[in-house]
């Protein structure tokens, strides 16, 4: 199995940088996924970017970010994607990823899930096929990154959600509070599944459930109008989740 090297929650520091002197190692940070990554609705910096300049500030190090988020991408188009001439070439130079996927595997059971008529565990789950298919694309898509790096240090960060469809006083509107309450259960789902495959894969798995959810913040402080995606501060909170999570790196 892949592994990563355990890094705290201490500031970062490129881990060959800082045994060596002269300038640190510089940084190529590919983002892949979704809408949220892709910055939609905020028209603001979006968090690869803000991520970007929190790592450049501190490790010293030159930190160029690309980003190849596509809004609607779900995990079967990132895996077409990853295919991609462009996006081959990109990840192959890049030492530091960020991935944010799997929402929109479930846009065709929304309706279902928040009227109350997909029960967990149940003839009626509309969600457990597409979790499981999920999961298939999603280890396989990690298995792509790791052949793509051919064995050079990588790191790669996976987010969960703070919920996979509309979230604060959007989603208590559209769906009432038991809606909402069905969307943050399958929002759970489905960020334990991203967790467990991220682990196997060697990846590290970063939770943005909780600073959105349990932390007693105002989500809609953190929510885009559309209540659909981050604002400016939702992303800077993503930003500053992934910062912490640190360098693992490939072994």
């Amino acid at each position: 199995m892949v592994l990563f090297a355990l890094v705290g929650a201490a500031p970062v520091r490129d881990a060959e940088a800082a045994g060596q002197r002269g300038r640190p190692t510089p940084h190529v940070v590919l983002a892949l996924g979704d809408s949220v990554p892709a910055g939609t609705a905020c028209g603001c910096r979006a968090f690869p970017r803000e991520y970007g300049a929190l790592l450049g500030r501190h490790t010293g190090a030159s930190v160029t970010v690309d980003n190849a988020a596509v809004s609607g991408l779900g995990t079967n188009g990132l895996l077409a994607q990853l295919r991609q001439p462009r996006v081959v070439a990109a990840a192959r130079r890049t030492d530091v990823f960020l991935l944010t996927i799997g929402a929109n595997d479930f846009g065709a059971q929304h309706d279902r899930v928040v009227h109350g008529a997909c029960a967990v565990n149940t003839a009626s789950d509309c969600v457990r096929d597409r979790l499981a298919s999920m999961r298939a694309h999603l280890a396989t898509i990690l298995a792509q990154i790791r052949t793509l790096r051919a064995g050079h240090p990588t790191t790669v960060l996976v987010t969960g959600y703070w919920n996979v469809f509309e979230d604060g006083t959007v989603a208590q509107h559209a769906a009432g509070a038991a809606g909402l309450r069905a969307s943050i259960g399958l929002t759970r789902r489905v960020n334990r599944t991203i967790s467990s495959v991220s682990r196997s894969a060697g990846a590290r798995y970063v939770d943005i459930f909780a600073p959105f959810q349990r932390h007693g913040v105002d989500i809609d402080s953190l929510l885009a109008p559309d209540g659909d995606h981050p604002d400016a501060a939702g992303h800077r909170l993503i930003a500053a989740e992934l910062l912490r999570a640190g360098l693992p790196r490939l072994r």
